[in-house]
């Protein structure tokens, strides 16, 4: 019979599968630039790479999430492990653009499997209490693991070539993917004790999300906030090189430096401190949001703007750190917006609408600009703009929420009704 984890070893697997779901994410931007030459690329062409991931990922989240509000988690996840694993592994033997976007693709399947179904599962061994500090631990993966894919990548391929920083990179992926099965996985609404009364959902259900006021403005907000993410994530290092004329591995060691300290810092900070100040303010999640998005928009100006090496770096470590200050607190909203069985659906609605209209172009939109103006730098600029707006709709939750009626259940509270048959 199959054991059952505590919510502590549970938090621990998954975590550090997640690590390497970011790592695997990651290590192409690491790689960028050899890849570019090697295959002749255009930065527009280069931003398709990222599009391609992008397409396989948000795509078919809401197919994973609806599965995993119905079906068994952990072989879902496994298979999702197995398959970015296998398509980062192969992406180091590609012989053609059109091979690369087709592995990249598979990538995004395969993290679109992981990454709508783990939130749920933790959301079933912990409480509203301990919830969010639970699923900030969990995305310190997201510093942690893109600082891996840099800072290896960047390694790896100044040492061997660009190649073998794939391979490298998605070989512990397939042996990783068994390590859920022998466990038995939590039943949906276990920590609210709703185990007994949880009826699988149907896609009506799912639609029913979207009649929810509050998840629209968090989500819309975590568009414009990806937006600005996913494409400085992508052109980071070449950023870095290009214009303050860093050495490959030294962008690359740089930037996942910056990730692991201010990131790691920023996520833990905003999460138990979001989780704290929750306790005499129901709208602290929200606020978190917006006000360290809306604080991280002038260092962001001053990133792009500045030509001094030392400045640029110093108002990027700043820019990251306010800017995971939100993970914990968004990601934790965003499960406790909606029932407890549409917990993966919400998840996954969240990822396809984030993608769809935030990351899935950023890399082209910023890359086409640098194309035509010959600048990375000024095409970084619409960067901050981005931040603006996902500050604004995040700063509108916050108030809306202040002044609901008390008692009523919205994003700030767990949701533990079911939709009605």
């Amino acid at each position: 019979m199959n054991r059952r984890l505590s919510p502590s070893w549970t938090l621990f697997i998954l975590t550090g599968l997640n690590l390497f779901n970011y790592l695997d994410r990651n290590v192409l931007a690491a790689v960028l630039d050899p890849v570019q030459a090697r295959f002749q690329l255009t930065d527009e062409q280069g931003g398709r790479l990222n599009t391609a991931f992008m397409l396989g990922y948000f795509i078919t989240a809401p197919l994973f999430g609806y599965l995993g509000d119905r079906a068994a988690r952990k072989w879902l996840i496994a298979v999702g492990i197995a398959v970015w694993s296998l398509g980062t592994l192969l992406t180091g033997f590609a012989t053609s653009l059109a091979m690369i976007l087709a592995l990249r693709t598979i990538v995004g399947v395969g993290e679109a499997s992981y990454a709508s179904i783990s939130p749920g599962w933790i959301s079933d061994v912990f409480g509203s209490g301990k919830r969010n500090n639970a699923l900030t631990i969990f995305y310190v993966a997201i510093p942690v693991g893109s600082a891996l894919g840099y800072i290896l990548g960047g390694q790896i391929a100044a040492r061997w070539g660009w190649r073998y920083a794939f391979i490298w990179a998605g070989l512990p992926g397939l042996v990783l993917a068994l390590s859920l099965l022998p466990f038995q996985e939590p039943s949906r609404g276990l920590a609210e004790g709703l185990q007994e009364h949880i009826r699988l959902p149907h896609l009506k259900d799912v639609r029913n999300i979207f009649r929810l006021a509050d998840f629209h403005l968090l989500v819309w907000g975590y568009v414009a906030y990806t937006f600005a993410m996913g494409a400085f994530a992508f052109w980071g290092p070449s950023y870095l090189q290009r214009v303050h004329n860093l050495a490959k591995s030294s962008a690359s060691l740089f930037l996942g430096a910056v990730l692991v300290v201010a990131g790691l810092i920023g996520t833990f900070a905003g999460g138990f401190v979001a989780t704290a100040w929750r306790k005499r303010n129901r709208a602290a999640y929200a606020l978190v949001l917006g006000c360290s998005t809306l604080a991280a928009v002038p260092s962001g100006v001053l990133t792009f703007v500045t030509g001094d090496t030392t400045v640029c770096m110093a108002s990027l470590a700043a820019t990251v750190f306010l800017l995971f200050l939100s993970t914990g607190p968004v990601n934790t909203l965003i499960v406790e917006s909606v029932p407890v069985n549409l917990r993966s659906s919400a998840m996954a609605s969240s990822i396809f609408m984030i993608h769809l209209f935030g990351d899935l172009w950023s890399s082209q939109i910023m890359g086409a600009p640098s194309d035509r103006w010959h600048s990375l730098q000024t095409a970084g600029l619409i960067l901050p703009g981005a931040l603006l707006i996902g500050a604004a709709l995040w700063l509108a939750l916050a108030w809306k929420t202040l002044r609901a009626v008390p008692g009523r259940v919205g994003v700030t509270e767990s949701r533990v009704t079911i939709f009605s048959e």
